[in-house]
């Protein structure tokens, strides 16, 4: 697929502006990888506080990485059967602020994107505070693959489709987790999901306060 006939021109705005706004260079550089990690910190946080609340919340908090797994997965099936060239293959004569990746490694969808998004809805059906947060790290994270020369903004935009559905499936996966988390808390899945106990002790300082 050619990328340029889609939103080339977009691209090129993108890349003008970033030839124009040097001082931004090394921010988005280390942010476009720096803004997952940080949506893996959110992510990390939100499963270890559902470790002392209910099944439900913690199904919802497991589902998040697992979604994101999943959503990376056809991901990467979309880039083998599109074979989109990255645009800085297509624009060979336009610079970018990150090196041009290989050939073989294709543009459509960004997987930046997909992993941030999904992260995101994920995180949005455990806290909703928690998961606006995330939404806008995640735009950054879009936004500076277009910036640095990696993606067209159709790649983003994909990407942030594909994620999102992913994402919400958690909807419908929450309750079979759920029965599987009150199974592992009472057994040797206790470390990772919580523990009866725990619940209990939450419950009780619910019901005191």
């Amino acid at each position: 697929m050619d990328g340029g006939v889609i939103d080339g021109g977009w691209y090129l705005d993108v890349a003008g502006f970033a030839r124009s706004t040097p001082w931004l260079h090394g921010f988005f550089e280390v942010y476009t990888n720096a803004g997952l990690v940080l949506l893996a910190v959110l992510v990390a946080a939100m499963w270890w506080r559902a470790r002392g609340r209910p099944a439900e919340a913690m199904a919802a908090a497991l589902w998040v990485p697992l979604g994101v797994l999943l959503a990376y997965g056809l991901s990467n099936l979309v880039k083998v059967l599109v074979r989109e060239p990255r645009p800085c293959l297509r624009y060979p004569g336009t610079p970018t602020v990150a090196p041009c990746d290989f050939a073989t490694d294709y543009s459509f969808p960004s997987n930046h994107v997909v992993l941030a998004v999904s992260a995101a809805v994920g995180l949005l059906l455990v806290a909703w505070r928690v998961g606006l947060l995330a939404f806008v790290l995640a735009a950054l994270v879009g936004f500076s693959r277009v910036y640095v020369g990696a993606h067209y903004p159709h790649d983003v935009l994909a990407g942030a489709v594909l994620g999102a559905a992913v994402a919400a499936c958690g909807l419908v996966a929450r309750r079979p987790l759920a029965a599987l988390v009150r199974r592992g808390r009472e057994g040797r899945l206790s470390p990772l999901v919580g523990t009866g106990a725990q619940v209990l002790a939450l419950k009780g300082r619910w019901r005191s306060a």
